[in-house]
């Protein structure tokens, strides 16, 4: 038994130092930002809307566009994935909600956006940037604290009952 332990030990440190070694290359330090992906996050608070539930969304920058149906929740965070090689001079973001049954997009907004560079710690990175959206203030790349606090609320809600103590 212990010669199992030992060896299962091993296998899970030499996995570790192959992963860390094959994503930083030749640095001789571990990785921390490993999975560092361009991208554009938009954090939708649904509060002033009626029954979105099931509308569909729309987020593009650039000719790169994601589709997706909304849930009912007071906070839904939608990801744009953009390729390693983007502008950072994204240009406009656009984000349009569409509820269900209608022919008009409920929401339709948009913002001038330019990506920031994030390090992966090892001479790589990506860029991304992240913007919200509310009913009050649109969509803009300064978060409200009314979007901090929404967030912060659904991942407390996420957490089992002894994790949330």
């Amino acid at each position: 038994m212990v010669n199992r332990t030992v060896r299962v030990a091993i296998l899970s440190i030499v996995s570790v130092v192959a992963m860390t070694a094959s994503a930083c290359g030749s640095s001789p330090k571990p990785c921390a930002g490993v999975g560092v992906t361009s991208q554009i996050g938009v954090m939708f608070l649904e509060r002033g809307y009626n029954d979105l539930e099931g509308a569909s969304y729309k987020l593009c920058a650039g000719d790169r566009c994601v589709k997706g149906h909304v849930e009912q929740a007071d906070i839904t965070h939608l990801t744009l994935p953009l390729p390693d090689d983007v502008d950072p001079d994204v240009g406009t973001v656009r984000f349009r909600v569409t509820p269900r049954g209608s022919g008009s997009p409920e929401i339709d907004a948009s913002s001038d956006v330019k990506l920031t560079r994030q390090s992966d710690g090892c001479g790589g990175g990506a860029y991304n940037r992240g913007l919200a959206f509310t009913k009050e203030g649109g969509l803009t790349t300064k978060i409200p604290p009314s979007v901090s606090t929404a967030w912060r609320e659904h991942i407390k809600s996420l957490a089992s009952p002894s994790e949330s103590r």
